[in-house]
């Protein structure tokens, strides 16, 4: 690398975090269309680069957040996410990126830009030196004022706090499509409710919602009532019966504690997400379905799926779009909001909450999430009796 690079990548006006003097530039290149990649990939061969591929949106998150991309080339036909969706996620959650696009047909890139980064320049430097590009390759800066002024809020999801307003903001994105989401968090995190705003903010919104807790319902008769079965498949099947997937029909189905479903059921339901197909118990009849499908799940799925006590390639199909949903502790700035939906909810707006109530509240770790803050809250609210305000007495932690 020359010393002006050198000294280009060392500037304090640059906005990486992992850019130094020595180091090379982390470039990930995303698209869906492998020949294209190995194109950017063949052109771009040089010390002063580190180059990763992904190809797809969820393949290249996963890959930011691992590693240390400082530079993304992308090939905005992505098979998950437009790209428009994608270059929103992306800026919502790793600002420091620079997003460079390329046309997926001709390889050219387009776009522009009055002001990249110099880490940035000194790849469009590079790609230029070495195809004859028709028109000059720069970081795609628009702006995006009017997303981010965007109403971030969800149905039935409560805070402002930056990580909710991040989750906020991905759930609508990704709410607009078929996409597999996989929802992660601890318990009482609010996985159900951002699930049920997946499908409210759908296009889907009009068909069923059909829920089903997998860590709810015995081994056996899991299978029944995801995929259902005809009379006399099994002792006490009197009548033939459609599955919870088969009711989800044109809706979506949410697969609830996910982690817990036996290993010997996991494989149906892969080759249902993969085939579309459902086949109920005792028949040879298949029936092709349309179901966007997300799961959900408090376990670490890629550490069981290590553990062989999960399916690796059911994770992956699950996790096309994961959303991780922050622990009440890591947004305590919520706290007063959720608490005044609770109290409305209990208390029909006549209780107030005293400030030293809401300091005992915002002082806890809540290792029950939201679920036991509204706990809390209900408790509160019988405590407090014919009185007009909750106190510090009345909270029960």
């Amino acid at each position: 690398m020359s010393n002006e690079g050198k000294q280009l990548m060392g500037s304090p006006t640059s906005t990486l975090p992992f850019a130094s003097h020595d180091a090379p530039v982390n470039v990930l290149v995303v698209s869906g269309n492998k020949a294209l990649r190995s194109n950017l990939i063949s052109t771009l061969q040089s010390p002063d680069w580190k180059l990763q591929e992904a190809c797809s949106g969820a393949d290249a998150f996963e890959k930011v957040e691992q590693g240390s991309s400082e530079v993304l080339l992308l090939d905005p036909a992505l098979p998950d996410l437009d790209a428009s969706e994608f270059k929103s996620l992306l800026r919502l959650q790793y600002p420091y990126v620079q997003i460079l696009t390329v046309n997926p047909h001709s390889g050219q890139p387009f776009g522009t830009s009055p002001t990249p980064s110099p880490i940035t320049a000194k790849v469009v430097e590079r790609l230029e030196q070495l195809r004859p590009f028709s028109t000059n390759l720069s970081a795609d800066e628009s702006s995006d004022d009017d997303e981010r002024d965007t109403d971030l809020r969800l149905p039935g999801v409560v805070g402002a706090s930056e990580v909710m307003r991040r989750v906020c903001r991905i759930t609508q994105l990704v709410a607009r499509r078929d996409t597999t989401v996989l929802i992660t968090g601890a318990s009482g995190t609010g996985k159900e409710v951002v699930a049920r705003a997946i499908h409210a903010l759908s296009p889907r919104r009009s068909s069923p919602l059909i829920v089903i807790n997998c860590a709810a319902i015995p081994e056996p008769l899991l299978e029944a009532e995801l995929f259902g079965y005809v009379k006399g498949a099994f002792t006490g099947a009197v009548q033939s019966r459609i599955g919870r997937i088969h009711a989800a029909q044109g809706g979506t189905l949410f697969l609830d504690e996910i982690g817990d479903m036996p290993l010997g059921l996991q494989s149906k339901l892969l080759r249902f997400l993969e085939q579309g197909e459902v086949q109920r118990l005792g028949s040879s009849d298949v029936f092709q379905v349309d179901v966007r499908v997300v799961a959900a799940t408090n376990a670490n799925l890629r550490t069981l799926a290590q553990e062989q006590k999960f399916r690796e390639d059911l994770y992956f199909r699950l996790a096309v779009f994961p959303i991780d949903l922050p622990p009440l502790k890591e947004r305590l700035s919520d706290i007063p909001a959720l608490a005044e939906v609770f109290l409305a909810k209990f208390c029909g707006g006549r209780v107030s909450l005293a400030n030293e109530a809401l300091t005992v509240l915002q002082q806890h770790d809540w290792p029950g999430n939201v679920r036991e803050l509204r706990n809390a809250i209900e408790r509160a609210s019988i405590l407090v009796g014919d009185g007009r305000q909750i106190t510090s007495e009345h909270i029960v932690l």
